[in-house]
């Protein structure tokens, strides 16, 4: 399992990485909410530990933008702040679940494997496959034979709305409506665009049927 481990203090990122790895967890560790937002969107990692307290974008702004993109990535809070408000507005920003400080090691790995295991449930019962290709909503993660596929919002967004209505013809203005909130006509080519995109990325055999002056569909190839 990966984990992404933010928190400005030096000693204690550097022994939350030597704790994790001795416990078998492949660690990204960064300092502040910046470079974290990077290392996410880079690594993918299976679940967050973030400090709320960071500089440039703190951790609570890091659970708002991955939330407001629809990421729902297990988020762990580390907070000197015991005052309920502030635990309240930790998971109000999104966050899962909240140790605070001074912390037990044991309690934060018991923690971040009670997080893990919920969203291993969540995913297996939520997952859309269409042969050999896995998406799962809860997590926005794509999988082809086993190997993840990074795809942009737009894309995931699109192949996830086609996979569960697989085997349904889709018509080019309920696509769009449904993506863009908005029409924008037949002479439009941002769907084709975006079918291309999500083929390439995707490699053969095809999923993805087009039904020519129709739309689009997905089926077992």
């Amino acid at each position: 399992m990966k984990v992404l481990v933010a928190d400005d203090d030096r000693a204690i990122r550097e022994s939350l990485t030597t704790a994790l790895e001795i416990n078998g967890y492949q660690v990204t560790a960064c300092s502040d909410g910046v470079e974290t937002l990077a290392a996410f969107r880079e690594g993918k990692p299976d679940v967050l530990v973030l400090d709320v307290m960071m500089p440039g974008v703190d951790g609570l702004g890091v659970c708002r933008v991955l939330r407001a993109e629809g990421d729902r990535t297990p988020i762990l809070m580390l907070t000197a702040r015991v005052e309920t408000a502030d635990r309240v507005a930790g998971l109000d920003a999104g966050a899962d679940d909240y140790v605070p400080k001074p912390y037990d090691i044991d309690e934060v790995l018991a923690r971040l494997r009670a997080l893990l295991r919920r969203a291993g449930e969540t995913t297996s019962s939520d997952d859309l496959v269409v042969a050999d290709v896995r998406l799962s909503p809860g997590s926005r993660r794509v999988w082809r034979n086993g190997r993840e596929i990074e795809l942009s919002k737009t894309e995931f967004d699109l192949l996830e709305l086609l996979m569960f209505n697989a085997g349904i013809v889709l018509e080019h203005h309920t696509i769009y409506e449904r993506i863009w909130g908005y029409d924008f006509g037949p002479d439009s080519k941002n769907l084709a665009v975006y079918v291309g995109y999500l083929r390439r990325k995707l490699g053969a055999p095809e999923i993805i049927r087009t039904v020519r002056g129709v739309g689009y569909s997905v089926q077992a190839p």
